[in-house]
């Protein structure tokens, strides 16, 4: 039966007192599964500006090394698509537990190789080689966590908190970001070089064998669940998603630009301009970074919130319009060299800026699918537009050494993308109260 097809409006529940023990069990599970996702991947960024470029790319220039690093970076985010694609596939199909597990156990795994790759020195092309493909195989994983983590929350989450219980999976970023930068921040720095560096990704296991547990744990979404018993799935559900939801697919790419380039700018860049062209050193950098996860964890929730009360649109409107206007400031109070205005430009542009935009995606996207291809659209809107997220730290170094380490195309650059951000929510539609059964599509 064709996506297009109308079912009631009233959304699949389950028993009040059973529905409201899975709930804290799907959030909470997809919270330790995100943060345990995102915190292998941004320890990757944070190792590519302080320490790859000397370990795998020791016989380029500076600039050629950091570059090459910074490609590393990039390269996942050609695979985000493809393990979108994948694992939409069979959790629409299959449901989306058993892709969350597997997922979560191929990012972990390949962070943890990441820890064992030898140095150029000891083996030469093959350290950078089998660096990309562990970063290839992060990138595939990543591309199925986010879809399928999101989906469940939102399914299980009560019609009138989507908003707020979604961005418990945005939260995951947060405290990925935090416990990444965190154990960065406390490495003695005359130990990265020699093995150091290492620790962040080994100690990946860990936390992988405890997410594993929980996720276990977890039951498909009564949604999914009714929406099958009433129709079997599409045969392919990215057909499905290509042939008649095209518009919010295209919609989330957009209306993830200034986003994605905000915060590849801060997570990924930062490092390298604040301390080669502004003076800055890496503590300061990370403590910054720091700062603006923690108040992050406060901002999220709220912004989510806010957006049950007065919907989507107006809450991404706002993060977009401050990306905007705030792409001179933010790096006018960097290059000023004053501690209190480096850390402020961070924090304000992290937690509530992005905040804005970023909190509120799980429930604005989710809603715009019909329930056989969610798991897929979700995925692919959010992920293609992840391509020009991982070029950012790339693009930013490129245009400051154009400049002469001025820092104007970077403004101008985020300013372009944040405005492209400011179109689509403009003509996007409001989903706030929208059934998550089949509905005739956007």
């Amino acid at each position: 039966m064709s996506s297009t097809a109308s079912f009631t409006h009233a959304d699949a529940r389950p028993d009040s007192d059973r529905s409201q023990r899975e709930l804290r069990t799907v959030v909470g599970s997809s919270l330790i599964g995100t943060t345990i996702e995102f915190y292998d991947f941004f320890i990757y960024g944070t190792a590519a500006a302080l320490v790859f470029p000397k370990l795998f790319f020791p016989n380029f220039s500076p600039l050629a090394g950091i570059l090459a690093a910074y490609a590393t970076l990039a390269i996942p985010f050609l695979t985000r698509p493809l393990g979108a694609i994948v694992f939409g596939h069979y959790g629409d199909k299959l449901g989306r537990k058993k892709m969350l597990i597997l997922s979560l156990m191929v990012m972990g795994l390949s962070t943890f190789a990441i820890g064992l790759v030898p140095s150029f020195a000891t083996v030469g092309i093959w350290a950078p080689v089998l660096v990309i493909v562990l970063r290839l195989a992060q990138g595939f994983a990543l591309g199925g966590e986010w879809g399928g983590a999101t989906t469940m929350v939102i399914e299980y989450a009560p019609p009138g908190r989507r908003g707020f219980f979604g961005t418990f999976v945005q939260l995951g970023n947060v405290l990925g970001l935090f416990i990444s930068t965190l154990v960065f921040a406390l490495l003695p720095k005359d130990t990265l070089l020699e093995g150091g560096w290492r620790i962040p990704f080994l100690a990946s296991a860990v936390i992988l064998i405890v997410g594993m547990v929980i996720r276990t744990r977890v039951h498909e979404t009564p949604v999914f669940q009714q929406a099958h018993e009433k129709a079997p799935p599409p045969r392919t559900p990215v057909l499905e998603v290509l042939r008649h939801h095209k518009k919010p697919v295209l919609l989330a790419m957009g209306m993830r630009t200034g986003e994605i380039v905000l915060g590849w700018l801060v997570i990924g860049f930062l490092l390298t301009y604040a301390t080669k062209n502004v003076g800055f050193t890496s503590n300061d950098v990370l403590v910054a970074i720091l700062a603006a996860s923690g108040v992050g964890l406060f901002t999220f929730p709220l912004f989510g919130a806010l957006s049950d009360r007065i919907g989507r649109r107006p809450v991404y409107l706002i993060g977009a319009v401050l990306a905007a206007v705030f792409a001179f400031p933010f790096f006018w109070m960097i290059d000023a060299k004053v501690p209190a205005l480096f850390y402020g430009s961070i924090v304000f542009g992290y937690a509530v800026a992005l905040g804005a935009m970023f909190s509120v995606q799980p429930a604005f996207y989710s809603e715009a699918f019909d329930t056989d291809v969610r798991y897929t659209g979700v995925s692919l809107g959010y992920q293609l537009a992840n391509v020009i997220g991982g070029l950012t730290p790339m693009i930013a170094t490129t245009l400051v050494a154009w400049a002469g380490g001025k820092s104007w195309p970077i403004s101008t650059f985020l300013a372009v993308a944040a405005l492209i951000t400011v179109g689509c929510v403009l003509v996007s539609r409001e989903t706030v109260g929208t059934s998550l059964l089949r509905r005739e599509p956007a």
